[in-house]
């Protein structure tokens, strides 16, 4: 049986290090993420919520949810795509973002789009 491609969604991430506003000494590293929102689906969605898990290399881990996207619920037509940019704080120099986002179909159906783990990294730290 075929998968319903109704309801689909790709999310990707780009992370940028914030030296400037990191305190490393403190055990505090700053980074910002932009994250795009693309509806690979053919049924309009709007974004309702969203649920964080941020973890830091210690195994420490963060949840955030909250409505919406920097204020934001986008609402995303069939190859529509919303862009934001936002930002976290981890205590270790490399730790890891994932999640999902809450969505609500046209149609009134509710489903999940998947946020991918990414890794928030201090440059050349990883190799």
């Amino acid at each position: 049986m075929s998968r319903d491609k109704r309801y689909e969604i790709a999310v990707s991430a780009a992370v940028q290090y914030l030296a400037e506003q990191s305190d490393e000494k403190a055990g505090r590293y700053v980074f910002a993420y932009t994250i795009s929102i693309r509806n690979t689906g053919n049924a309009t969605a709007q974004l309702i919520s969203r649920h964080w898990i941020i973890t830091d290399s210690q195994g420490l881990v963060q949840e955030v949810r909250g409505l919406g996207v920097v204020g934001a619920q986008p609402v995303l037509r069939p190859g529509e795509s919303h862009e934001y940019t936002s930002g976290t704080a981890i205590a270790t120099p490399v730790g890891t973002m994932r999640g999902s986002y809450q969505m609500v179909a046209d149609d009134g159906t509710r489903f999940e789009a998947a946020i991918p783990e990414f890794t928030l990294s201090v440059p050349r730290v990883l190799h």
